[in-house]
């Protein structure tokens, strides 16, 4: 693992007088803005006068901020300050908590268009394959390294023989190394650090004890409460203990792999109303009135439609419909669906007993029987790993094995996702996924769902609702 403090923002003076060779200044922090912009609503100066004495007086400026944020509760200060992280050597597995943060920014290395080196080596680290230390304590550090060479040698035939990357990818293990670039701010950076020294992985453990030790160098004053705790140590854990009373002897059965469990009712009628609203002087009661009676529902949908184009995201009146779906993926799929973080998402762990997705690139190349019995090896692998270190087994299995998701997104949210992810470019996995939830959305609403659809297909979208095509096109 390898962490860098790649970059943080500072106030425009401290950089121009960077750019004149002033380099022995105390200044050099987030935190003369978080200062400065702390004061803005009881100092009566003007904003660039703030900035001037917070940079003028630092260590004030420090007390200031531990003053405002802490003791008197106004964390939103904590936001003017940003971060930029280079993260190495991480694993799959570990990018997966470190992801879920929803206000923060991630580019990631992708193993959909990169092909992996032989032995899954990231540059700047060591040539060698890495294993989790629970797995190592618990002395299964020879049938871990065995199984996951196997996997990789299955990955380099597979890439030997032309099947893509993004489909050889299945067969790699959760424990691959990945890098990322992350922005975020020091409100959010603080509650990665209380998370992650709750995590009981110490893969997590040590990713944020070494992103916390880079940063608070930085910017003292606005990170404090970095500690683990009991909600987010100890909440998850009970919840299961007492979840495995109710469960019974009864076998649970895997389920449909997409299923719509819940929606708002009346949607479409709700969103004509919401639009009313905002359009009229009325009150939400009179618009769903006035919504339900209306004939010409459709024509009034394809008023709030018509005036965009693909990249434009639809009405904010569409947010006001929800949908939540179960979902089984895979990890590959995962990885994607993780992204769209305005939704919202929980999950269970990744579970052999739901199966897994295989490429059909590689049925095609014969390489199916072969792929299958990678996953056979491994999986009798994390029976054994289970048995004495179960938090840690997960780090064995593949891309291809898949886990059970509850997500919940808003219409406007689903939109998006459908340009996106329905677009003929997008990766056949999540394509396929996002298809089979837009198709059972338009059942259950399909005046809000009028517009829907991936780029590619946008302007045949358009000119079947309006009888022209749009402005502009999508660049392919």
């Amino acid at each position: 693992m390898k962490v860098i403090l790649a970059g943080y923002n500072l106030d425009t003076e401290v950089i121009a007088a960077l750019k004149r060779g002033e380099a022995n200044r105390n200044d050099i922090t987030p935190e003369v803005l978080s200062a400065s912009y702390a004061r803005i609503s009881r100092d009566p100066r003007p904003v660039n006068e703030l900035r001037a004495a917070a940079r003028a007086e630092v260590e004030k400026a420090r007390k200031s901020n531990q003053n405002i944020i802490f003791k008197m509760g106004h964390h939103s200060v904590a936001e003017h300050a940003v971060f930029n992280f280079d993260i190495l050597g991480i694993s799959r597995y570990a990018l997966e908590e470190l992801e879920k943060f929803r206000l923060c920014s991630y580019t990631e290395k992708s193993q959909r268009y990169q092909v992996l080196a032989p032995h899954h080596t990231v540059p700047g680290l060591e040539d060698k394959m890495w294993v989790p230390e629970e797995i190592g304590r618990a002395g299964f550090s020879a049938l871990f390294q065995d199984t996951v060479k196997a996997q990789n040698q299955f990955y380099q035939k597979l890439v030997g023989q032309k099947i893509e990357a993004e489909d050889a990818r299945y067969i790699t293990s959760l424990s691959t190394p990945a890098q990322l670039g992350m922005t975020l701010n020091a409100r959010n950076l603080e509650l990665l650090f209380r998370r992650f020294a709750s995590h009981p992985l110490r893969e997590i453990q040590e990713l944020g004890r070494e992103m916390y030790t880079q940063a608070k160098a930085i910017a003292p004053s606005i990170i404090l409460f970095t500690e683990a705790n009991a909600l987010d140590r100890d909440t998850y854990p009970e919840l299961k203990q007492a979840a495995e009373g109710l469960r019974g002897n009864k076998k649970i059965k895997a389920g449909p792999e997409v299923k719509l469990v819940d929606y708002s009712k009346n949607a479409d009628e709700k969103v004509i109303a919401a639009l009313l609203h905002t359009s009229s002087g009325r009150n939400f009661t009179e618009c769903l009135k006035s919504a339900k009676k209306m004939t010409g529902k459709k024509d009034f949908i394809k008023i709030a439609l018509k005036n965009m184009e693909f990249y434009d995201a639809t009405l904010r009146e569409f947010e006001y419909i929800d949908l939540t779906y179960e979902l089984i993926v895979s990890a590959a799929c995962f990885g994607q669906l993780k992204r769209h973080r305005l939704a919202t998402l929980t999950c269970q762990n990744y579970d052999p007993s739901l199966g897994i997705t295989v490429p059909p690139s590689i049925i095609s190349a014969g390489l199916g029987g072969e792929f299958k019995k990678i996953v056979s090896r491994t999986e009798k692998a994390y029976r054994t790993i289970y048995k004495k270190t179960p938090l840690a087994a997960p780090y064995i299995l593949i891309n291809a094995h898949r886990k059970r998701v509850l997500f919940k997104c808003n219409v406007r949210e689903l939109y998006h996702i459908s340009r996106l992810r329905e677009d003929q470019h997008a990766q056949w996995d999540i394509q396929n996924l996002a298809k089979r939830m837009v198709a059972q959305a338009k059942k259950v609403m399909p005046l809000s769902l009028l517009g829907m659809g991936g780029k590619d297909a946008y302007p045949e979208i358009y000119q079947r609702i309006f009888g022209k095509k749009p402005k502009v096109l999508p660049l392919y």
